[in-house]
């Protein structure tokens, strides 16, 4: 029961850890130059500022993120993907052994967890884009 209660564990770390580079970076980076920045508006201190805060927080998080996938692996006793030579990059005289007899590489739930938050920040943006957004043409500030 711990082991599962360790999995669901790590499995909601890395959801909220990759809705985080999404959001709380920009949001913490923001948050920051806008402290920097003033009371006269933008400057170009709070800018840069914005800017490293939201790369160096993207980046942490990512490295976390594969920290935290790395733990589920050993957790679950997911053995350790070896590096493959892709197909494309394969010599053409046939020289390295080809591995279609077996089974492809299992997805880990890391792979489900980012490729749901990549659709999802898609859809939400369709949906912005094509009902919430201004128009340039008749300077609406929404579409009714």
């Amino acid at each position: 029961m711990t082991d599962r209660l360790k999995r669901v564990g790590l499995v909601a770390a890395m959801a909220i850890t990759s809705l985080n580079v999404w959001t709380g970076a920009p949001l913490l980076g923001l948050w920051v130059g806008s402290r920097l920045a003033g009371d006269s508006g933008t400057s170009m201190l709070g800018v840069f500022a914005a800017v490293v805060v939201i790369f160096g927080g993207a980046i942490l998080l990512t490295l976390l993120l594969a920290r935290l996938g790395a733990v589920y692996d050993s957790v679950t006793g997911r053995p350790r993907e070896v590096r493959r030579h892709v197909p494309w990059l394969r010599s053409m005289r046939g020289e390295r052994p080809h591995d279609d007899a077996g089974e492809g590489p299992r997805l880990a739930p890391l792979d489900y967890i980012l490729v749901g938050g990549v659709v999802i920040c898609f859809l939400l943006f369709e949906f912005w884009f094509f009902f919430l957004s201004g128009s340039p043409i008749d300077q609406r500030s929404g579409r009714d």
